[in-house]
């Protein structure tokens, strides 16, 4: 556990003030980010009709963003709820899946990350490097490589974007600017089960629609990674009862359902490096 942030007071003001989430997710996966959301006390909203979402993102708490199964119809809606949020002061998580993958997909997400006014940019090694130009690479929407100098241009995108950066990955990055956040809870199999990072990136929404009104970016990176360290965290303890990835979905909701801000700050493993 590290004293300089509250882990577990952060997961009792999610739980206390169930703030209002709205995802943009490929049909596969956002039935799952739904479900983690309501796991964790907070009410989910994927509208993804390009008539309604600003109207959505104007009273969410927070919007995410997925690049998942990217369509013309996706890009119009997340750009319209982006959009939409930026003007009304709500925090956009922009995670840019599978990102370099085709021209489409690295066309989309450039154009995403240069019209939104993002709090973060999350994703895995190989997607942010991608992303900040270090050569990450990816295989469809795994990473293969968040290549080299990844986190010194974590910083510099941070402190050039005024935007929290996330790189997931055997251990976890976050990146504010000043400081570093090394995060180490976690299990595997996360990565064997479609959508984990997607719940992800819709929790660190969560945590950030309950860290205050325009929030310091500094404390938006403590909100990220007491959304990662709480995920990783009931990913854990859901692997000391799943056989393998057929069962760790319905373990990890479990878990994310008991968890306890106390549980989380006990098992937290985390090394903030000031720069």
């Amino acid at each position: 556990m590290n004293a300089e942030i509250d882990f577990g007071e952060w997961l009792s003001r999610v739980r206390r003030e169930r703030p209002l989430v709205h995802g943009i997710f490929g049909p596969v996966v956002a039935g799952r980010v739904a479900d983690a959301l309501l796991a964790v006390g907070a009410s989910p909203v994927m509208a993804r009709a390009p008539e309604e979402v600003a109207d959505v993102a104007r009273g969410a708490g927070a919007v995410t963003l997925s690049l998942g199964m990217l369509d013309a119809q996706s890009l119009a809606a997340m750009l319209a709820a982006g959009q939409a949020a930026g003007g009304a002061g709500v925090p956009v998580v922009f995670d840019p899946v599978g990102v370099g993958a085709t021209a489409y997909r690295a066309e989309a997400a450039a154009r995403l990350a240069a019209q939104l006014r993002l709090a973060v940019l999350r994703g895995n090694r190989g997607e942010i490097g991608w992303m900040l130009g270090t050569g990450g690479r990816v295989r469809g929407v795994d990473a293969v490589t968040g290549g080299a100098g990844l986190e010194a241009a974590m910083q510099a995108w941070a402190r050039s974007r005024a935007s929290v950066v996330v790189a997931t990955g055997a251990v976890d990055l976050v990146a504010d600017g000043t400081r570093v956040l090394r995060l180490g809870n976690g299990d595997p199999v996360l990565a064997a089960v479609a959508g984990t990072g997607c719940q992800l990136t819709a929790l660190i929404g969560a945590w950030i629609a309950v860290a205050g009104p325009r929030p310091a970016l500094a404390r938006v990176a403590e909100a990220a990674a007491a959304a990662i360290t709480s995920f990783n965290v009931a990913a854990e303890l859901a692997r000391e009862v799943a056989r393998g990835p057929g069962s760790f979905p319905a373990a990890l909701l479990d878990a994310l359902w008991d968890l306890t801000g106390e549980r989380v700050a006990r098992r937290a493993r985390v090394e903030i490096l000031q720069v």
